[in-house]
C-alpha cells in the first residue's frame, strides 16, 4: 500500500472504511489484509496509544449486535476522532475539506537554511510535505489549511527554528486560477485522477477475490492522495474531480465489501 507506518495505516483505514461521520469498523480479516495490517502486539499497542490519546474510540462488540463465532481480533470496533482525523489530515490533506469549512486564510511557509545544512533543510521539507504546501516562489510556501500551530510544535527549539518564518493572510486580489495552477499544479492533477478512475475500471473488470480487488483499489488511490492538496471548494470548484472521485471509491467500496 505504500504506508510503512502502523499509526498512520489505523487511522486512514478507519477512515477509508467509514466515511466522514465516522462510523465505527470492525478490524476483519478483510480490512487487515487490505490495508496491510495484522492484528498483532504491535498493532494492539499502537492502537492502545491512540485510543489513549483521543485519536480513536473503542466500543465492545456486546454493546452492537451479538455475533457469533466473534474472534478476539473482532471483539471491539474502532471508531476516528477528530482529534484523530486531524493527524490524519497532515499525511492527507485531501481529507480535511470534506469535512471541515475553510477559514478563507492563507498559510505562507519560508525557510532558508543554508546549503551547508543541506541534511536539515531536506529533513524538515520531508515532515511538511504531507501539509498541501504548494512552491509559490524560491523559498516560499503556500496552503490553505491551518498547519501554523503544527509548524510551531514540528520546529520549537529545534535548530532549524531560526530559519523559519510563517504567516497568515487572505487573498486580497490577483487571478486565484493562475496561481493555483502555478502553485500545485491543478490541470496535472486532474489528468492524474482521470487515469486512475481508469484503472479502477481496469481493475473492477478482471479476475480475482474482492478482497485482491479492494486491495488493489485502495493502492491505487493512496497513491493520489499523496499528491492531492487537498485545496477547499471555494477555491478548486463544488465539481472538483477529487471530490468525485471519493464518492466512487464509496461505491466501489460498498460493492467490494458486499
Amino acid at each position: 500500500m505504500g504506508i510503512k507506518e502502523r499509526r498512520t495505516k489505523i487511522l486512514l483505514a478507519l477512515f477509508l472504511s467509514s466515511d466522514v461521520n465516522f462510523g465505527y469498523v470492525h478490524f476483519t480479516d478483510q480490512i487487515q489484509k487490505v490495508f496491510d495490517l495484522s492484528f498483532n502486539q504491535k498493532t494492539k499497542g499502537t492502537f492502545s496509544a491512540l485510543i489513549k490519546e483521543d485519536h480513536v474510540d473503542k466500543r465492545g462488540i456486546e454493546e452492537t449486535e451479538a455475533q457469533a463465532g466473534a474472534t478476539d481480533k473482532m471483539s471491539h470496533q474502532y471508531r476516528l476522532t477528530d482529534k484523530g482525523f486531524l493527524e490524519l489530515c497532515l499525511d492527507f490533506p485531501a481529507f480535511r475539506y470534506m469535512k471541515e469549512g475553510w477559514d478563507g486564510k492563507w498559510r505562507i511557509l519560508s525557510y532558508e537554511i543554508p546549503e551547508k545544512k543541506r541534511d536539515l533543510r531536506d529533513k524538515l521539507r520531508r515532515e511538511v510535505s504531507g501539509w498541501g504546501l504548494g512552491p509559490w516562489h524560491r523559498s516560499f510556501w503556500l496552503t490553505p489549511h491551518p498547519i501554523i500551530d503544527n509548524l510551531k510544535q514540528l520546529v520549537s527549539q529545534q535548530e532549524e527554528e531560526q530559519y523559519v518564518q510563517a504567516f497568515e493572510s487572505s487573498h486580497v486580489f490577483g487571478d486565484r486560477e493562475i496561481l493555483i495552477e502555478k502553485v500545485w499544479q491543478k490541470s496535472q492533477l486532474d489528468k492524474r485522477y482521470r487515469e486512475l478512475f481508469k484503472k479502477w475500471h481496469d481493475i473492477l473488470s478482471r479476475e480475482g477475490d474482492k478482497v485482491q480487488k479492494y486491495q488493489s483499489v485502495v493502492t491505487e488511490y493512496v497513491k493520489i492522495l499523496r499528491q492531492d492538496p487537498g485545496l477547499p471548494a471555494e477555491l478548486i470548484g463544488q465539481n472538483w474531480i477529487g471530490f468525485e472521485a471519493f464518492n466512487i471509491f464509496k461505491e466501489i467500496r460498498s460493492i467490494l465489501t458486499s
